[in-house]
């Protein structure tokens, strides 16, 4: 067991560096909208949701809907469907870990759990808990600290939400270089400058996401054959 989260700490580093630094930005920009710390440590313990937590800053301080919030929800988090899906197998067996695994599952976890070579000694299952909580304690750490830094502080808080933007660029490049076939990515860029185009910074986001999914299902048959 000692070997399994030991593995699974060191496996977590990189995902610390990161999540820390983007918890305080959200933190911050939380209490800025007048919310106490209390706040961002409740939000990131039970939502957990990332770039979606930043959204949220907008949707709740300017008073959306209900039925805006849920479909900007699912816009916004409708990739988790399309990698939730191949960890069927390797959560398979998890037992009553599995709800808090599916709940768990971010962008950086999925890189970590999806095809990792474990040493013989480390636990498959305790590694996936281990690596899931690591994880999301990073994240509700640097929120609550960026909420109690943010209200002892008083600075600008202007650009700080771009720090969720910057993540998503520096995975697209690590992706980007790992894979071969490039279609994907190349089909959600065209799609989404062309969105933004037609229906402006404001309003572009649902179409695209609507727009990628539909381009990928049409063009599955072809990349299939390619091998993609």
């Amino acid at each position: 067991m000692r070997q399994t989260v030991r593995y699974s700490f060191r496996a977590s580093l990189p995902v610390m560096a990161g999540y820390v630094v983007l918890g305080m930005g959200f933190g911050i920009l939380f209490q800025s909208r007048g919310y106490g710390w209390w706040w961002s440590f409740l939000m990131s313990l039970t939502v957990y949701a990332g770039s979606m937590q930043y959204v949220a800053i907008d949707l709740i301080s300017g008073g959306a809907s209900l039925i805006t919030t849920a479909l900007m929800t699912l816009m916004v988090n409708i990739r988790h469907l399309f990698y939730g899906i191949t960890m069927l197998d390797k959560y398979k067996e998890t037992g009553a870990e599995k709800p808090y695994l599916i709940f768990a599952l971010t962008d950086e976890t999925f890189s970590l759990v999806c095809s990792p070579e474990l040493p013989d000694e480390v636990d498959r299952r305790r590694y996936y808990l281990l690596v899931s909580l690591f994880n999301q304690f990073y994240w509700v750490a640097g929120s609550t600290l960026g909420g109690i830094l943010g209200s002892a502080l008083t600075f600008d808080t202007q650009g700080i939400d771009f720090s969720m933007t910057a993540l998503f660029v520096v995975i697209f490049v690590e992706q980007w270089e790992k894979t071969k076939n490039h279609l994907a990515a190349v089909v959600g860029l065209a799609v989404s400058v062309i969105c933004l185009l037609m229906f402006g910074a404001d309003r572009f986001l649902i179409p695209s996401m609507l727009g990628i999914t539909a381009a990928l299902f049409l063009l599955k048959p072809w990349t299939a054959e390619k091998g993609a």
